[in-house]
């Protein structure tokens, strides 16, 4: 079986339920371990990942394995027809070795070397740490690699981090040798040297940015952040030799995550390069439902936003690896999902490529930092309170959607997301400081197609372009010239381009473009883009666009016009009347370039047209108002269909053909009546 075709699919042809499994914690406590398999079968779970931060109790002293615990947790839950997710160690390392070996802790940015505590601050480029890892992991697959219940592996935990000490100071200097072919002239030219005098004359004088921000080198900070991402994948990629060696067939995982605070991609390290080297895409996810500062619908926009993100990246159903059934422990105020809201979260996942509801954390622990976050056990250890006979609901649902796993969702629509432009534009010492905002200003731009339930795939710069009608392209600020070529293939082609303010301008070394727009650009667009106004929060301006009026907010671009036709006109100061919104037929496609940051009507009105014009129609006929999603994924036999209302009233939705209830068994067809939070999942036939 090559890579590309290990999946879990392959061994499970079930929806993943269950979550991340901490029995190490409890094994002074024998009569814990066995009411665990009991609610295990209560709560219609069947898959838990055991072993993430167990180090500890599996090497007690270096040298000094016990594996007996693990063996009976792996029986225990063979027993009852369950799988187990196998996680290596790495996350959090035992104390011996940090007292032992202390180059495995990390130093940070300041150059002070941190000390043992935490989790996630080893070294990535640690030789010793390096040789623990794989030590570890091969004991692991020579005792559990043939086991019936190894479902895949989980390779550490949630990714992220840097380490500023001698040996990666180093690697950094050959990672960029090896870069820039050993020629510091073109290092220098990459990152404009003679700027402030920070010309290098020679490989030791380059050291990593103390953090990012603080240095005024753009090139070098750009690079670091790259040098993050390939260290920590060839960290990762240095776990799994003895997996791939001994357990070739069993998938690999590692979780994503996401940044919390405004539920956006997480933004430390490039997931599309590290995509490459799984087997299938992992993410842990925490949206505060039940918030004050927006809509149950915005945060599931946002939450759909990340999912097709995710799923996108190898264009393959994902897994769902952490989520809590109640709250969290570490937002500002940590609420706990409202009654219907379970349900409903969970199978929006399911709906967005997702093929696994899985939670942190299957049991509460006692003490430290998570015995209050949310978990399918609490301390109470019954199978009697609300959030466990959530669960179980979740669980019984899930086990009749069999069907759906391993579906997809196809997508005419591709909204184009890029890291490295966005550390790129984060780190430019321009526009708004606090108004940039590329990865919500990208959900913003993907609104419009969730409410009119328009599948959306949410690529990455090196995917292929040319499987879309429509591509949109916000804030691209850092363009190479090898995209911009794509992009001139996708339209010429006969693609539809998107494209707004603050794209273009700088390439891959994050060096500006000179002689204004990147000619291919002006080519594609019939435009110049010659200005950038930052407005002030109270600034106010607005444009007409097709006899309508629109407030602009943050950013206008001023543009000259060569061969585009306007499309919407700037009403105030002084680029009144000039182009606002552009269209351009270039060969078989069309080009639109959007000049400013705009209320969501335009952003609803605008992309309506083109929804209209690409004929961009729902997979589903399911006719609803604002506040329900109908998502859908296909099998050549079915379209799975899943109605959800993320209001909070009661919501009618029209069945216009006749469908029948995945969970109920009853067929459905006219006006039905959705109470607040509650989902259907349907399928109809397409025989």
């Amino acid at each position: 079986m090559s890579k590309q075709e290990k999946s879990y699919t392959s061994e499970a042809k079930f929806m993943l339920h269950g979550g991340d499994y901490n029995p190490d914690q409890w094994l002074d406590r024998p009569d814990i371990l066995a009411d665990d398999v009991k609610l295990m079968q209560l709560a219609h779970t069947n898959t838990f990942s055991v072993g993430i931060f167990a180090w500890s109790t599996l090497e007690p002293e270096e040298g000094v394995y016990q594996f007996e615990w693990l063996d009976e947790i792996f029986s225990n839950i063979h027993s009852i027809g369950g799988k187990v997710i196998l996680a290596t160690p790495s996350g959090a390392r035992p104390a011996w070795m940090s007292q032992t070996y202390p180059e495995v802790l990390r130093v940070d940015g300041s150059r002070v070397k941190q000390l043992h505590g935490g989790r996630h601050n080893h070294c990535f480029t640690s030789k010793v740490y390096r040789e623990k890892t794989q030590q570890i992991n091969r004991l692991l697959a020579e005792r559990y690699g043939d086991h019936p219940a190894l479902l895949m592996w989980h390779i550490s935990n949630e990714y992220g981090g840097e380490c500023h000490c001698n040996q990666c100071q180093d690697t950094f200097r050959n990672w960029l040798m090896n870069k820039y072919n050993g020629e510091l002239k073109a290092l220098n030219d990459a990152w404009w040297g003679p700027f402030w005098s920070h010309t290098i004359t020679d490989w030791s004088q380059i050291e990593s940015p103390s953090s990012i921000g603080e240095s005024m080198v753009h090139g070098l900070n750009l690079d670091w952040r790259r040098f993050i991402t390939d260290q920590t994948i060839s960290f990762y990629k240095n776990e799994i030799i003895p997996l791939r060696e001994l357990t070739p067939t069993v998938p690999i995982t590692t979780n994503f995550m996401a940044d919390t605070n405004d539920l956006i991609p997480f933004q430390a390290l490039d997931y599309s390069k590290f995509a490459k080297h799984l087997d299938v895409i992992s993410w842990d996810a925490y949206p505060a439902w039940h918030n004050d500062w927006e809509s149950t619908g915005d945060l599931a926009m946002k939450v759909a936003f990340i999912d097709d993100l995710y799923r996108s990246l190898k264009q393959q159903p994902f897994l769902l690896m952490e989520s809590t059934p109640s709250g969290v422990n570490w937002h500002q105020v940590n609420k706990t999902k409202r009654p219907g809201m379970h349900l409903l979260s969970a199978m929006q996942m399911v709906a967005h490529g997702s093929d696994s509801i899985l939670y942190f954390q299957w049991r509460k622990s006692r003490g430290s930092s998570e015995k209050f976050h949310g978990a399918v056990v609490d301390h109470d250890n019954s199978a009697e309170n609300r959030v466990f006979k959530d669960v179980a609901e979740v669980g019984q649902t899930l086990e009749k959607l069999s069907n759906i796993v391993g579906t997809n969702r196809p997508a005419d629509v591709g909204l184009l997301y890029d890291w490295e432009s966005n550390w790129a534009l984060n780190d430019a010492q321009g526009f708004g400081l606090e108004t940039k905002r590329y990865p919500q200003t990208l959900q913003d731009h993907y609104r419009t197609f969730w409410e009119k339930d328009i599948p959306v795939d949410v690529i990455t710069k090196e995917q292929d372009f040319s499987a879309y009608k429509l591509l949109v392209v916000p804030m691209l600020y850092l363009v190479s010239e090898e995209t911009i070529s794509r992009l001139k293939t996708f339209v010429s082609n006969g693609g539809t381009l998107v494209m707004t303010y603050i794209s273009g301008l700088v390439n891959e070394h994050d060096l500006a473009y000179l002689g204004g727009w990147h000619k291919d650009l002006q080519e594609i667009f019939g435009i110049k883009p010659v200005e950038t106004d930052t407005l002030y929060p109270r600034d106010q301006n607005t444009i007409t666009y097709h006899n309508k009026t629109y407030s602009l907010k943050d950013y206008a671009t001023v543009i000259e016009l060569t061969n585009a036709n306007i499309e919407g006109l700037y009403v105030e100061d002084f680029y009144a009347n000039s182009p606002a919104i552009t269209s351009h037929q270039y060969q078989s496609g069309k080009a639109y370039y959007i000049g400013g940051r705009l209320e969501d009507a335009f952003q609803k009105d605008f992309y309506e047209t083109l929804i209209e014009e690409l004929n961009l129609a729902p997979i589903s006929n399911v006719k609803h108002e604002k506040g329900v999603s109908v998502q859908v994924r296909s099998s050549a036999e079915s379209d799975y269909i899943f109605v959800m209302n993320f209001t909070e009233q009661n919501q009618p939705v029209l069945f216009e053909s006749l469908v029948t209830d995945m969970v109920t068994g009853e067929e459905l067809v006219g006006e039905v009546v959705l109470r607040k939070y509650e989902v259907r999942i349907v399928e109809k036939s397409n025989s």
